[in-house]
């Protein structure tokens, strides 16, 4: 991912945080402060015609929510490497230090690797792509009215599914190491086109999930059967801040 936006989208290396698990024992390790504080710095000090990425592949669970401000009555979260002792990071948390900041003409873009991440990021509007529509995602209670805009940014989130579904892993890029199989197609079909709408993005891993799912293609490499052996895949959710027409946002533009 880092070789993507630095090659083939223009940001400045310096301009890129990362967060790893290897880096055991830094400020770069993956622990929950770490991330609250990592969160604070990608919006800090953002101007108009400023791009954001928040892109996190890692663990994600959800929670009942008691406050009637979801529609699904839970609360979607990640999972920082303490999350056992310091707790999950919550999609209000999340909305609220990401979102909620980002000034007129700022844009930022999330994709977000994990189970239960459709609606991570709290965001008013989930595309739906039979209809080629957008529908509501505004909290059902009058209580969450604080967290329902950005202050007029534009904030957009791929999640690799829908709030009450699980997502896939995959080794194929490393013997050791697991990572989202969301993560491997977004590149696949990115890497192919620079510059894709989300329109096409969407349709174009819809399509090719579905023809793994109903076995119509052949798996013939070893990068394909470590990413769908035994597997069923769901298809990626876009949300949005704001209605937009997908047929010509580009994405990460």
């Amino acid at each position: 991912m880092k070789i993507l936006l630095i090659q083939h989208f223009g940001f400045p290396r310096e301009c890129i945080r990362i967060l790893t698990e290897e880096d055991e024992g830094s400020d770069f390790t993956p622990t929950k402060k770490n991330i609250e504080d990592s969160l604070k710095w990608l919006v800090d000090g953002s101007e108009s015609g400023d791009l954001l990425v928040f892109y996190y592949s890692g663990h994600g669970l959800r929670q009942p929510d008691f406050t009637n401000e979801e529609l699904d009555g839970f609360d979607e979260t990640i999972c920082p490497v303490d999350f056992m002792q310091e707790g999950m990071i919550l999609d209000n948390e999340i909305h609220s230090t990401i979102v909620r900041p980002l000034k007129e003409g700022v844009t930022l873009h999330a994709i977000v690797d994990a189970c239960h991440s459709g609606t991570v990021l709290d965001l008013d509007y989930i595309y739906d792509l039979q209809r080629k529509d957008w529908k509501n995602n505004r909290p059902p209670s009058d209580l969450a009215d604080h967290k329902s805009n950005t202050s007029g940014g534009l904030a957009i989130c791929l999640s690799a599914c829908g709030d009450d579904q699980m997502t896939s892993d995959t080794n194929a890029f490393s013997k050791k190491e697991m990572n989202g199989a969301m993560t491997s197609i977004l590149l696949q079909m990115v890497e192919k086109d620079y510059e894709i709408t989300y329109e096409v993005l969407l349709n174009k891993m819809h399509d090719f999930i579905q023809q793994v799912n109903n076995k119509s293609v052949i798996l013939n490499s070893r990068f394909l059967q470590r990413i769908f052996h035994r597997k069923k895949l769901e298809d990626p959710q876009l949300s949005s801040s704001q209605k937009f027409e997908v047929s010509l946002k580009k994405f990460l533009q």
